[in-house]
């Protein structure tokens, strides 16, 4: 993962420069874009009292302000994209594994959305979400 100031979601697809941007590393259209929320980020670390930050969860875009779980099920625009909640981001070993043990306690149903790209566009560090009406 690298930071970027804008990244290009395509149509059912991914994130350009993700690697499931590739079809054949996605089991399946969730895999498409993760979200997680900062405020979920900035009091785990404050909890475990140990530096995490916001790239340790390995998700595509971290938000400010947007209740994640609420638009599980729903569609939503970020930027020019329009994405669709599909199911919470559970924590799994691997997660824990690459950060700290406490996340398996910590993040169940806060460790953020996967979402399918229903209709790609430009996403840039700033853009609001926004419940597609």
């Amino acid at each position: 993962m690298e930071p970027r100031r804008f990244v290009v979601a395509q149509t059912d697809g991914g994130l350009d420069g993700d690697r499931y941007a590739d079809a054949n590393n996605r089991r399946g259209p969730e895999y498409q874009v993760t979200l997680i929320e900062s405020e979920n980020i900035a009091a785990f670390s404050e909890l475990v009292e140990a530096p995490f930050t916001p790239d340790m969860p390995r998700r595509n875009i971290v938000t400010q302000g947007v209740r994640l779980n609420d638009l599980c099920g729903k569609k939503f625009k970020v930027g020019c994209a329009t994405l669709e909640g599909l199911e919470l981001c559970e924590p799994c070993a691997l997660f824990a594994k690459r950060t700290h043990r406490e996340v398996l306690k910590y993040f169940p149903r806060k460790g953020g959305l996967r979402a399918r790209i229903v209709a790609g566009g430009e996403i840039h560090v700033g853009d609001p979400v926004v419940l597609d009406a």
